[in-house]
């Protein structure tokens, strides 16, 4: 079989890439291959995209040259003599860290939450949604709240098998974990599909978790709800998520909170809203109206100002929600006043009203007198 070499713009000599010399062993390359990959880790460069590139090109170099087979088949036919195996690199983080595990945990420390080989993973994060009323969450509470989680089999301590028996070699990979096939004098590598890659099996589950090593377990937990909680509001609970996996943490529980809307109130932030009605004659002698209280049962009394005009805006400081802001205290209360005009008048009504509006049209005469008898004067 004979390749025809195309030139490969894109891609640079995995040589060139791990800074090795042809003649290389497997030792000067995996040694160069930890340096290039501490450098470039994505934890150590958050969102450079640049480096996240390196970290994938040196990764696909250090795949090709650890490997005896595609190493040959590389320094015959170049990348696209492995283009020709089906070698096309790695999709991205995940399988990188996955292949390279031992590397990763071992020489760098990050360890468990990207590599596939070591088992080592963080428990998954839960979430509760919580609904509360505007008094609920002016007063802040207690609550108890039940849910369910995974939790490690107690029968098993987590390991699937039943008490007093042993994993054994999966006859399918024979231990190794992956299975070969050949096809021409190319090799490709896949991930044992009985064994998922760990090289051991279960032959005896344990009778609890059916072979899981984790059981759905309900859980009451008592939740402390600060005063001024909003819709979205999360309060994170720590450690009250499920298991982690090879002794990895655990994850926590996040509790969400949505906040019911108020009959009378309107919110803003840490601001509430209203609107009272009021008589003409309220508003213009001025009055007082009762408003629900959050902050327990029953009705407080707000003052409105005589002459008060309508849709006019009171203004009420500390009146408003608790606020989870640290020295904020309080809110406002913003009071829209709605002045009524009446519909029906009765004849003394009338009557009244009549004589109020020539006394408006003197108390007006008397002050245009009085105005063009000083331009007068002066």
């Amino acid at each position: 079989m004979r390749y025809r070499v195309a030139p490969m713009a894109s891609k640079r000599d995995y040589y060139e890439i791990l800074g090795v010399s042809r003649d290389a062993g497997s030792e000067e390359i995996k040694k160069a291959y930890r340096k290039l990959a501490l450098q470039y880790h994505p934890d150590r460069n958050p969102g450079d995209r640049e480096a996240e590139e390196r970290f994938k090109e040196a990764a696909e170099a250090y795949e090709v040259l650890r490997d005896d087979e595609k190493r040959r088949i590389y320094d015959l036919y170049g990348h696209a003599g492995l283009e020709g195996t089906g070698f096309t690199g790695f999709g991205g983080f995940e399988d990188i860290f996955s292949a390279f595990g031992d590397i990763f945990g071992d020489f760098f420390g990050f360890g468990g939450r990207r590599s596939g080989r070591t088992g080592i993973r963080r428990g998954a994060d839960l979430r509760y949604d919580l609904t509360l009323s505007l008094e609920e969450a002016y007063r802040g509470k207690e609550q108890e709240i039940v849910f369910n989680r995974y939790e490690i089999c107690e029968r098993c301590g987590g390991s699937g098998m039943e008490p007093g028996s042993e994993l054994e070699i999966c006859p399918t990979c024979q231990g190794r974990g992956e299975i070969v096939r050949s096809q021409g004098f190319f090799q490709i590598r896949t991930t044992c599909s009985t064994c998922g890659g760990r090289g051991q099996i279960i032959v005896d589950p344990c009778t609890n978790c059916r072979g899981s090593g984790k059981l759905s377990i309900e859980r009451k937990v008592l939740v402390r709800i600060p005063p001024g909680v909003d819709t979205g509001t999360q309060l994170r609970i720590k450690e009250e998520g499920e298991p982690g996996e090879g002794g990895g943490p655990q994850g926590d529980l996040f509790v969400v909170m949505y906040v019911e809307e108020h009959p009378f109130f309107v919110r803003d932030r840490d601001d509430l809203r209203c609107q009272v009605s009021i008589s003409f004659i309220q508003a213009a002698l001025g009055t007082e109206v009762s408003i629900p209280v959050l902050d327990g049962d029953g009705q407080k009394s707000i003052a409105i100002p005589e002459g008060v005009q309508p849709e006019e805006i009171i203004r009420l400081k500390g009146m408003g929600m608790s606020s989870l802001r640290k020295g904020k205290g309080y809110g406002d209360l913003f009071v829209k006043v709605i002045v009524k005009i009446p519909t029906r008048l009765s004849q003394k009504q009338r009557e009244l009203l009549v004589e109020f509006g020539e006394l408006e049209k003197q108390k007006i005469g008397t002050k245009t007198r009085d105005f063009w008898d000083k331009i007068r004067g002066a």
